[in-house]
């Protein structure tokens, strides 16, 4: 069904349609806030974990490497099976779009700190601890910035996609889904343009944290 620009505009100022989709942006915010954080803690964990610890970054990288080939989606039959569509479920799935892009930056970023700088570290007899905060981290910032950028992305897409696919609950995703729904396409419209947006300044706010990392460096 054909709209007019007047009705998509009318669409955030419209009571109740409008306060759905502030209410919508507001909870897929706090679902990307939640596994966001939850899959990038992990993320840079496990990277600096196979990065600095040589069995079992052999033992498991190929392994995590394999798993990152799956297709996104794919997840949210298993994640399904397994805690139904729940909160739960949405959260996991958004916390796995997060962790794999920074294993692997956190891990690359590691593994390219100049060999003179470890044996500094070694030299001076500094604790893991410390070569951890000291020289790791800030040596792989540039990649893991890189990575951060891309998870940002992925977790935002996995988000809505996540709201979309498992319903069951407030967010942007089951916002549009429900315009679907009831054949609104005046709704669907408004909904999708404030998901590009929001990526669009997820994606300038991640390409300035990078530009701004590299004039520290």
């Amino acid at each position: 069904m054909a709209v007019s620009p007047a009705q998509v505009l009318a669409v955030p100022f419209a009571d109740p349609d409008g306060r759905e989709l502030w209410a919508g942006i507001g909870a897929s915010l706090l679902r990307l806030v939640a596994g966001a954080t939850i899959g990038g803690l992990a993320g840079m964990a496990t990277g600096l974990a196979l990065a600095l610890i040589r069995p079992l970054g052999t033992a498991f990288s190929p392994t995590i490497n394999a798993l990152r080939q799956i297709a996104l989606f794919a997840w949210i039959p298993l994640l399904t099976s397994w805690f139904g569509n729940t909160e739960t479920a949405k959260i996991t799935f958004i916390a796995l779009a997060t962790f794999f892009p920074l294993v692997f930056a956190t891990e690359q970023g590691v593994r390219e700190v100049p060999a003179s700088l470890r044996e500094v570290a070694r030299v001076l007899n500094l604790s893991r601890r410390r070569q951890i905060s000291a020289l790791y981290l800030p040596g792989a910032l540039p990649a893991i910035a890189v990575g951060v950028q891309i998870a940002l992305i992925s977790s935002w897409i996995g988000t809505v996609g996540a709201e979309y696919a498992i319903g069951n609950g407030r967010g942007l995703g089951g916002y549009i889904a429900n315009a679907r729904d009831q054949f609104r396409m005046d709704i669907a419209i408004v909904g999708v343009a404030a998901l590009a947006l929001i990526g669009v300044f997820l994606q300038a706010a991640s390409a300035r944290l990078i530009r701004h990392l590299d004039k520290g460096n």
